[in-house]
């Protein structure tokens, strides 16, 4: 009577030898994916280097936050303190609209994401606008000038909030660091330059 064969078993080290180089694989091309998709992120997102536009109107925002703060704290018996105040408030307000209307606004607006957003900072800026010429027109000493100022300064405020926030992440995310510096390199060339009044939404 014939033997029967034995039969060959898988080798355990070999099975597990496979199922190791399977995932060892996997793992290299996940981690290579990952890669990759860091350096664009951090390509995109990471701020930008020397001009950098956010910053410089960042450092606008503090300028005004400050002089918010003294025209809030002023009273009535302050009529030229206020009066200097604002003059100096409006001239600053105008020269940082400037920078965002005529250089980033207009460069942001391009892109879909930020579109919105660019709108409602022309309409806020238009707002800002005419509380200052109200309160140009009226007198310091005016028992609601107060009232007025502070409904000026709660609206900059929050107009900086969101900037600060949505406007300045999505501009960072969908313009790279050389786009970014052109632009900051603008507003640089326009913080030498007399004011201009007139404002165009491009």
């Amino acid at each position: 009577m014939a033997k029967a064969r034995p039969v060959r078993k898988t080798s355990p080290k070999k099975k597990t030898s496979v199922a190791g180089t399977i995932l060892t694989r996997a793992a290299s091309a996940a981690g290579k994916a990952v890669g990759r998709t860091v350096g664009v992120v951090t390509t995109r997102v990471m701020p930008a280097g020397p001009h950098d536009p956010i910053a410089l109107l960042e450092k606008d925002h503090r300028r005004l936050e400050a002089l918010l703060k003294q025209g809030e704290e002023t009273t009535t018996r302050a009529a030229k303190g206020r009066a200097a105040l604002l003059e100096t408030l409006a001239a600053e307000l105008v020269a940082h609209e400037l920078k965002e209307e005529k250089v980033l606004y207009p460069a942001l607006k391009r892109h879909s994401d930020a579109r919105e957003i660019v709108l409602e900072g022309y309409e806020e800026h238009h707002v800002a606008d005419v509380l200052v010429k109200e309160l140009q027109r009226m007198a310091p000493t005016d028992e609601r000038w107060g009232a007025k100022f502070k409904v000026l300064k709660e609206n900059i405020e929050h107009h900086i909030e969101e900037e600060e926030g949505e406007m300045f992440r999505t501009a960072r995310s969908v313009m790279s660091r050389e786009r970014l510096a052109v632009l900051g390199t603008e507003m640089e060339t326009m913080d030498g330059a007399p004011n201009r009044r007139s404002r165009g939404k491009s």
